[in-house]
């Protein structure tokens, strides 16, 4: 089967691996680009403390990335952090471009400052903003993104600001660009693949089916509560800058109470100490201390299986 995503990416397969912040290191990401897919160093891939520095974070990020060539000869890929000042983002296209990544990810905001090199260096950009829409799209189209990944209100982690399904945006975006367009965002098993791909996505993308496996760096415990529960138990709260799932724990269910109790988002958001919660909930497995973020595709996960087994499944139309 002809396949655009899987042409401009290098790829056997129409299927990428989110980069998951802490739960992401060289040898999951490895695994899912030898399974078939792009796999993804997330902005704290292999670590296990955090660093203000920009140039600590991209020497840690070239350590990581050299660690996963060791590991395959496939293509794989590293986000682009785009903050205002681009204090970040600066060191980590130069390793990017140093290290011959073939693939970023850019997060939603468009600078000609941060494509032009990338383009010149020949790396496929696969953009992705927070909340997909169609102003957007066209606007990325003409930037000369490679891949448009629209997200639904279903994801993991910071849901979209518009509270818009998968399988609304995609058709929306679809029938706005003529860029290949991955769905993203409550992907569990092959029928949500198939239901995608049915609204004119070219390729999925997907996190949380990834985290409850072999290969995965999240806690042990973590992965089984993933595989023992259902759509039904994930908790949703404000914060900034719009909203965020957990699986239940002592933070997650206390960020809640928050919410309910009419807290701002800014009080929230300090209360989940950033990213670092999702480092001691998910990384460490402590549920008193940290959050579990999880998409709403869970219900259809069952047991902890191999990376390859998660790609192959999802993308038996392509084996």
């Amino acid at each position: 089967m002809n396949n655009r995503i899987c042409e401009i990416l290098n790829i056997e397969k129409p299927i990428i691996q989110g980069p998951m912040s802490w739960v992401t290191n060289a040898e999951f990401v490895a695994a899912v680009s030898n399974a078939g897919g792009l796999g993804f160093l997330g902005p704290n891939a292999g670590q296990v403390d955090i660093t203000r520095s920009p140039e600590i974070s991209a020497e840690r990020m070239r350590t990581e990335i050299q660690k996963t060539k060791s590991l395959t000869n496939k293509p794989f890929g590293v986000p682009v952090i785009v903050n205002s000042d681009l204090a970040y983002t600066w060191p980590i296209i130069e390793t990017v471009i140093d290290e011959k990544v073939p693939v970023v990810i850019v997060n939603g905001i468009l600078d000609e400052r941060i494509f032009k090199p990338l383009k010149e260096n020949n790396i496929k950009i696969v953009y992705r903003p927070l909340t997909p829409t169609i102003e957007d799209a066209k606007a990325a189209e003409e930037f000369g993104i490679d891949v448009y990944v629209a997200t639904g209100f279903d994801e993991g982690g910071t849901v979209p600001e518009r509270v818009i399904g998968t399988f609304s945006v995609v058709p929306m975006i679809v029938d706005a660009i003529n860029t290949p367009v991955m769905a993203a965002g409550g992907i569990g098993d092959v029928r949500g693949v198939r239901a995608a791909f049915a609204l004119g996505a070219e390729g999925v993308f997907a996190g949380s089916v990834f985290i409850p496996t072999k290969e995965n760096p999240a806690a042990e415990n973590v992965k089984q509560m993933i595989v023992d529960a259902t759509a039904e138990d994930l908790l949703m709260f404000r914060t900034l800058p719009a909203y965020y799932r957990s699986l239940p724990t002592k933070l997650a269910n206390k960020l809640v109470e928050m919410d309910k109790q009419g807290v701002s988002r800014e009080e929230i958001a300090k209360m989940m100490v950033g990213s670092i919660g999702m480092r001691i909930g998910m990384l460490e497995g402590n549920t008193d201390d940290g959050y579990i973020s999880i998409g709403t595709g869970i219900t259809p996960i069952k047991e902890i299986r191999t990376v390859k087994e998660v790609v192959d499944t999802l993308m038996q139309d392509f084996n």
